[in-house]
């Protein structure tokens, strides 16, 4: 993704705010070797941004380029994902099963992910650190959500929240960004309404495309900074790319929109199971973890560990 600070290279560079510190736009912020820049890029010479910001992403969508979502719920995630150049972290309601282990995300409280956030936003001096608002934080109304938005930019120091639901929360998201907050709209299947949807079932086949095209249409007119699509055929998808100038994001949603996001532990291979279609799994945790732990205790156990170089 590119990452000049304005699609009009006159302007000045973004600057740190004018109280505190600020994040840092030093060799830190970027990978070894980075450019500040997406793999592909061929403007080498844009410097990195001190912080990912929502303009950054629509700029890419702009510019015909992607970038990267991956969830992240703790230091040092935040702080492997953010030097490894991942552009958005969502602090997900996912933690509820990921993190919490309930078997779905219905559970999970405020309260509960406020810590979670705080602790992704203090680690990651770069990406763009979104919280997903849990079930019942902001379906009642407009001023319930705006006041679980406010928590979470305040309490939980992310930079933009992420809300589930079609059109009919259009309303709920203009009053959420007249009060300041980004908002991320996620449509299609929302994991929050499973029993409402009947399940894990794709959205938006056939002649119910339109339906998710109006949803994308009616919340990015609203002020949604963008648009993630959730189990939603690769057409469909695409058409609601093209209907909305705003970027999308797409989790098992093809390869037309501007982001991709995966729970980490599913892309690292860290959760055990049958994965869904549409992970990619990058690495294999999991064994890596169980072989480190059995060494562990087979040296434990025989007394070689800790030897003469681990004592005092």
């Amino acid at each position: 993704m590119a990452t000049s600070n304005s699609s009009d290279s006159s302007t000045p560079a973004e600057l740190a705010a004018p109280y505190g510190n600020g994040p840092a736009a030093d060799s830190a912020a970027v990978p070894s070797g980075s450019t500040g820049t997406s793999a592909g890029s061929a403007d080498a010479s844009r410097k990195p941004v001190a912080r990912i910001r929502t303009h950054h992403l629509h700029q890419a969508k702009v510019s015909g380029e992607r970038f990267a979502m991956l969830t992240a719920y703790d230091q040092y995630t935040a702080e492997i994902f953010d030097q490894a150049g991942i552009e958005v972290l969502l602090v997900g309601d996912s933690a509820s099963n990921n993190v919490f282990g309930n078997e779905t995300s219905l559970p999970v409280t405020v309260d509960e992910l406020l810590p979670l956030c705080r602790a992704v936003a203090r680690s990651a001096r770069r990406a763009l650190v979104v919280a997903d608002l849990p079930f019942g934080s902001y379906e009642v109304s407009a001023q319930q959500a705006v006041a679980t938005g406010v928590r979470f930019l305040k309490e939980g120091l992310a930079h933009a929240v992420k809300i589930e639901g079609g059109k009919f929360y259009a309303e709920t998201v203009r009053a959420m960004v007249q009060a300041g907050i980004p908002v991320m709209a996620h449509i299609g299947f929302t994991p929050q309404s499973e029993h409402a949807l009947g399940g894990y079932r794709v959205q938006g086949r056939g002649n119910d495309a339109q339906r998710l095209i109006d949803d994308a249409v009616a919340l990015a007119d609203a002020g949604a900074f963008c648009v993630l699509m959730e189990m939603v055929p690769a057409a469909t998808a695409a058409a609601v790319d093209a209907a909305v100038e705003v970027p999308t994001v797409g989790i098992g949603a093809g390869s037309a929109t501007t982001g991709q996001v995966l729970v980490w532990q599913d892309m690292a291979g860290l959760r055990g199971g049958k994965m869904a279609k549409f992970v990619k799994q990058y690495a294999d945790l999991r064994a890596s973890l169980s072989d480190a732990a059995k060494a562990y205790g087979e040296d434990v156990r025989s007394g070689q560990f800790p030897g003469p170089e681990h004592s005092f």
